[in-house]
């Protein structure tokens, strides 16, 4: 059975430079159950701006925590 997690990520546009710039390859997260996730942080590519990153996303996993989906809920 499949895992969804649902979180808030904000990251200033200097924090994801440092991603563009290799320094950065993960995310830690909380998730609103209060578990702690990482995820490589090119999973929000397409949702990074010019002002950063900053949403609700929703996160599927397998039951093994195997990534299946992103996706921005908000």
């Amino acid at each position: 059975m499949n895992r969804t997690y649902q979180f808030w990520v904000v990251l200033t546009a200097e924090q994801c430079l440092a991603y563009y710039q290799g320094a950065v390859t993960q995310v830690l997260v909380r998730a609103d159950s209060g578990e702690k996730i990482q995820l490589p942080v090119h999973h929000f590519r397409p949702y990074i701006s010019h002002f950063g990153l900053n949403g609700y996303f929703q996160l599927t996993t397998t039951a093994t925590g195997k990534f299946i989906t992103l996706k921005k809920i908000n």
